[in-house]
């Protein structure tokens, strides 16, 4: 549906996309994902027009946003870190005048409002000013006015910054259920808002994509060291250490206890998962395994692996 050719932006002498491919399939909700200055906000300004590519394009349904912007622009909803609210409206008249720039007819206008109402959570509000509002009743507002005139692509840069926990919890659950009917491209640096929230994470660091795939296609891809741990009875330490650290794979192995007890932690330096080695060793010297987990590695720590250093160099 929407895909990204070449696309490469500077600012002077600052890269800040660097020869960008991407495509995203409809129905997906995207998760773009960087520290601050990667690039995230710049390839949503110009994927909504914002914003002119240094070179190489985009297109949306076949559309190009060179010959085709404003057709684009018809298809896209945009909420942008802070959202452009006129504060001393309100919340109805802000949404009817909304609708009337979205060009939806007058005698339509109020099914639209009443059902982006229901959708974002703004019964209760719709009757007070802007400026008297949450900040997350204020994004839900944002939301609202990215989504007049059912929009195809919702494009939502930082939703959740500033919010509290709960306000967090709630955006991401409309932001879920809106992804249900649309294309949604969600940027951000929080990174349990791309596990809870989307289908398909896509890292950029430094003006690259450095990463691309589901939170476990990402985990697997960069999965070479990991621990499995292990409560073991009746094993002696100095037993488990020369059976279970001579394995092919593991490069270290620690163990401690009391009580008859052994706690293990092996680090396998490995994208094999060995546990059935591991399992085949306790069986062999007939221990008694209470519990054996391998860990999973954190998109934190891929997020860190992944844009630490300079990709470029």
């Amino acid at each position: 549906m929407i895909e990204f050719k070449d696309v490469t932006k500077y600012y002077g002498d600052l890269c800040a996309l660097d020869h960008i491919n991407l495509t995203i399939e409809k129905g997906q909700i995207l998760g773009l994902l960087g520290p601050n200055g990667a690039g995230k906000t710049t390839s949503m300004r110009i994927l909504t027009g914002y914003l002119n590519p240094t070179w190489g394009n985009i297109t949306a349904k076949g559309l190009s946003i060179d010959r085709d912007l404003l057709k684009i622009k018809k298809m896209i909803g945009y909420l942008p870190e802070s959202a452009p609210l006129y504060e001393n409206m309100i919340v109805f008249d802000y949404l009817d005048y909304v609708a009337g720039m979205r060009n939806i007819a007058p005698d339509e206008r109020l099914g639209h409002i009443e059902r982006l109402a229901d959708t974002c959570g703004l019964r209760e509000v719709m009757h007070r000013p802007v400026h008297e509002l949450s900040k997350g009743y204020k994004q839900r507002v944002g939301l609202a006015h990215a989504m007049m005139g059912d929009p195809e692509i919702l494009v939502l840069d930082e939703p959740t910054t500033g919010l509290d926990p709960n306000q967090i919890v709630e955006i991401r659950d409309i932001i879920k259920q809106i992804g249900k009917e649309k294309t949604v491209i969600l940027s951000t640096h929080i990174l349990s808002e791309v596990e809870a929230s989307c289908d398909r994470v896509v890292i950029i660091h430094q003006g690259r994509i450095v990463a691309d795939g589901s939170t476990d296609e990402l985990r697997e891809s960069t999965e070479s060291e990991y621990t499995v741990n292990l409560m073991l009875k009746d094993a002696p330490a100095d037993d488990i250490r020369s059976e279970l650290g001579n394995l092919q794979n593991v490069s270290g192995i620690d163990v401690s206890g009391s009580n008859g007890l052994s706690s293990v932690e092996i680090t396998c330096r490995t994208d094999q998962d060995i546990r059935d080695l591991i399992y085949g060793r306790i069986k062999n010297k007939d221990w008694v395994l209470l519990e054996m987990t391998r860990d999973v590695k954190s998109l934190e720590r891929i997020f860190g692996e992944l844009t630490k250093g300079n990709p470029k160099l």
